[in-house]
């Protein structure tokens, strides 16, 4: 397994790299055209000097890189950044691109599982940009595009859920999820990093029905355990008995133990069981 994951990692590097050497690629380049206003604007930039200086030297930001256009071109070579680079007036444009981790909350979607129950599941996705060229170029909107694939996917994958998988298995449907949203955005520079599922509401009546069943599924395992107590007990007792008919002073002992439980207890009224054979010699002088 871990593996087949290295290969389709190296696989998916691989794609992407041939997908910014095409974009990139200087087989097609700006014409003789392009070459002269390149050299127009270098002319004036240098006629200007020191004032056009202010112009052509720009500075992003640590966490920032910087994707230059000339002629409507990307330039050739990797983004720029961080710190100073050098544009051309007139040709040269350029869009900043945050190379931060970006978290966003995935709206609470009324999805409809496997075994027809309606749930209500919301979640929270963090990503980041891994490649800026491929964020502008590819897409119009990276942030918007993978906030939509985020809902649509979280209905998709527990569409295919049971009511007990959504609620026990929350953690392989945010590895499913993170899986399939980093393979959809790898053409979009988009590194999805984690996916974590937020909250699960189930119907009112819904939540009253499962209640009623653990309430009976709990009274319905405490009868089972007193019953088996009362037959532990009952044998218990069916052995003692067993004992104390082979001895009968352990009878008269149990007698005395008893009494002495009842006095422990300070209770006003105590009962004190006679023989039967004491009262047959009473019968009999009658």
């Amino acid at each position: 397994m871990e593996e087949d994951g290295k290969e389709t990692i190296s696989i998916r590097e691989s794609k992407r790299r041939e997908r910014q050497a095409a974009l990139e690629s200087p087989d097609i380049g700006i014409g003789l055209c392009g070459w002269i206003i390149v050299g127009l604007s270098i002319l004036l930039m240098l006629a200007t000097l020191p004032l056009s200086i202010w112009m052509c030297i720009k500075i992003v930001k640590e966490y920032e890189r910087a994707i230059i256009f000339r002629l409507g071109r990307i330039l050739r070579g990797r983004a720029k950044g961080p710190g100073l680079f050098f544009i051309l007036p007139c040709t040269d444009n350029f869009i900043n691109v945050d190379m931060r981790t970006i978290t966003f909350d995935i709206p609470p979607q009324e999805v409809l599982t496997k075994d027809s129950v309606t749930v209500s599941v919301d979640g929270v996705v963090y990503y980041r940009v891994q490649n800026a060229t491929l964020a502008v170029a590819n897409i119009t909107n990276a942030d918007a595009a993978t906030r939509l694939l985020a809902q649509t996917t979280l209905r998709n994958v527990l569409g295919t859920k049971n009511l007990a998988e959504i609620l026990s298995d929350r953690e392989e449907i945010a590895h499913s999820m993170q899986t399939t949203l980093d393979d959809a955005t790898d053409d979009w520079g988009i590194k999805v990093e984690r996916v974590e599922i937020k909250d699960v509401k189930l119907p009112k009546q819904l939540q009253r029905a499962m209640a009623a069943e653990a309430e009976a599924s709990r009274e319905a395992r405490a009868k089972v355990i007193a019953a088996e107590g009362e037959l532990n007990a009952s044998r218990a007792l069916k052995e003692a008995s067993l004992v104390i008919a082979e001895s009968p002073s352990g009878l008269q002992l149990r007698y005395l133990q008893t009494l002495n439980t009842i006095a422990a207890e300070k209770n006003s009224t105590i009962i004190f069981p006679l023989p039967m054979d004491m009262m047959q010699a009473f019968m009999k002088r009658d």
